[in-house]
Order: C-alpha cells, then structure tokens, then sequence
C-alpha cells in the first residue's frame, strides 16, 4: 500500500462521523489537481494530516514558491505585533513613516494597507519594489475607497516593520510564528535593499503550509490573540471578498486578474460555509474551512507561465476543486 492510499484508508475511518466533515473523494481531489500540473495535496483535519499525494515530481520534503501566497504571512505577522504592542490595526502609517506626514497618505492606516484599499496603487504583480520604492509611491484614491491588489502595499508594511523592529521583519516572522511550529521556509526572496519580500518569495513544503493553515484555523494555538487574529478574516467594503491579506470565497469579491492566481466562484461559502484562502500564481492555494476544520495545501508548477499569461492544459477551479474533495 502506498502512502497515498494508506492515508487515505486510514482518513475513511477517522472522518466516519460527523457525517458533514466527511472528505468522500479524496482520490478525485488529487487526480483533479495532478491533472493541472500540481505537485503536490496534503490535507489536514482537526490537526492531523489524512492524505497527502506528491505527483508530477513532487515530494513531502521538497519546498516550492508559493507565489502570492507569500502574503497571507502578513496579516498574521501583523496579529502577533499587535499582540507584542508593536502596532494597532488602526493607527496610522505616517505614525511611523514620517514622510508620510505632510500629504494625503497621512490618513492611511495598517488596515488599509493590508486590505489592500489604501489609496496607494498595487504596481506590478510578481515586481515587488524596494522598501524605499514602496514608500515613495503617491496615494491615488482616498484610503478605504478602492481595493487595488498589487505588491507595493505589502513592502510599505514591510518598511514599517522593519522600522518598528529596527531589524528584519522576516526574523521576527520566523521567531514569533515559525519556530515554534517547527516550519522552515526552504527559501525567501529578497529584493535588491535586502530586505524579505512580503508579497511574494517564500518556499515552503506542502505540509509546512498546511501546518502554518492549522495554526490559523485554530486561532493561533494560544499564541496568537483570537481577537487580533479575527480581524484578517473581516471584509472591506471596497471587496467584500478580502480580509487582511488573506481571500474570503463570499459573495462580491474582487477578483485581480488571472495572472495572480486568483479566479474563484464566489458561491463556494455557500455551499461549504466559510472559507479562507491564500493564493498565488500557478494555482498555489491554501484552503481553510473552519466548519469542517479542514485545511488543504496545495502546490503546482507553472507560476512563470501563470504570471505571462502562457498556461498550458486544463485550467484550475476552485470550485471544481473543492466540490471533488467535499462532495459525495
């Protein structure tokens, strides 16, 4: 018997009851994703891993980019330094970018930024400017207004970090978040300052991802305080389908374009109660449904060919996805 069976013989009789936490058809989950060039499917409930599937190359042990995904570490990052005083969701950034005193960014707060509706465009996807770039670009909307996805409000919260730290924002992730669930990234980039980038770059095995989604499913496992870390969950009204970094499959939300790995229906919630997702190029996805307390992770290749607009063969659902591994 092979891992992927073994595991999934042994999710059969620990998923027997409740009848609506069952994962009938998790065979079909994976060969859907293996289908669309994914490398790898771990799947984790009430904290235990129930089937994992490493195709097309892909393996337990071998990290991967994550894309876009990278930038739901921000929001979670954020929680812990609200909990450390180090921030308010709320305050606002000029408090600690004083460049920002004297013009209309003044008024932009962490929350906008990472609900992305701070009034500062988004810049290129997969280009992440300079911390310094960053903070230089000029506000074109009032803040609250528009949702822009896009890099650049991820670096600004970067800098503030790292001035709040007067050290490495990416240290502080991995001291506050990381050590203590036993995750190690397998890479991070950084840009040409030296500094993390927050939007995009991290590598992780699949199952550290999905570890990283338990921990969050579950509320930061006393680690984190639950109130700090609800708000990432709660919609803008710029895009009632965003929360602080992180996707919220609801009704109304704003999706970018294609080549930021996010195309969703927005009808899923309703069929399988609400769901979380970080997201990136190539079809990176880590799903979180609190109502099941499940969490999948899910990798792939092709992120290059995602972001020119180049994909080849079957194109990815999240809803096909999501209906193969949740319906009988």
């Amino acid at each position: 018997m092979n891992r992927r069976s073994f595991l999934a013989a042994g999710a059969a009789a620990c998923l027997a009851t409740p009848a609506n936490a069952q994962l009938p058809r998790l065979d079909a989950a994976a060969a859907y994703s293996a289908e669309r060039r994914g490398m790898s499917l771990v799947v984790m409930q009430r904290g235990r891993v129930v089937f994992e599937d490493y195709p097309n190359g892909g393996g337990p042990d071998r990290g991967w980019e994550l894309a876009s995904g990278t930038k739901s570490f921000t929001g979670i990052m954020a929680a812990a330094a609200v909990q450390d005083g180090l921030l308010d969701w709320d305050e606002r950034a000029a408090d600690t970018l004083s460049e920002w005193r004297g013009d209309e960014r003044r008024r932009i707060t962490i929350r906008h930024l990472l609900s992305l509706t701070s009034g500062v465009a988004g810049g290129p996807i997969a280009r992440p400017p300079t911390y310094a770039d960053a903070i230089s670009q000029p506000a074109e909307t009032l803040p609250g207004e528009r949702f822009a996805y896009g890099p650049t409000p991820f670096q600004i919260f970067g800098e503030i970090m790292r001035r709040k730290l007067s050290g490495d924002p990416l240290s502080y992730l991995q001291r506050r978040i990381f050590d203590p669930l036993d995750i190690a990234p397998t890479h991070w980039r950084r840009g040409a300052d030296g500094n993390p980038h927050m939007p995009s770059g991290a590598g992780l095995a699949a199952r550290d991802w999905a570890r990283f989604g338990w921990f969050v499913l579950q509320g930061g496992e006393g680690r984190l305080d639950r109130g700090a870390l609800a708000q990432c969950f709660l919609p803008s009204r710029a895009n009632p389908g965003y929360g602080l970094s992180w996707w919220l499959l609801r009704p109304g939300l704003v999706a970018p374009g294609r080549g930021a790995g996010v195309e969703v229906d927005a009808t899923l919630s309703q069929r399988f109660g609400p769901i979380h997702m970080a997201a990136g190029a190539g079809d990176q996805r880590l799903y979180l449904l609190p109502e099941r307390e499940l969490v999948v992770a899910r990798q792939a290749t092709g992120i290059l060919q995602a972001l020119m607009g180049r994909e080849r063969g079957p194109r990815w659902s999240d809803a096909e996805f999501l209906r193969a591994l949740l319906e009988a």
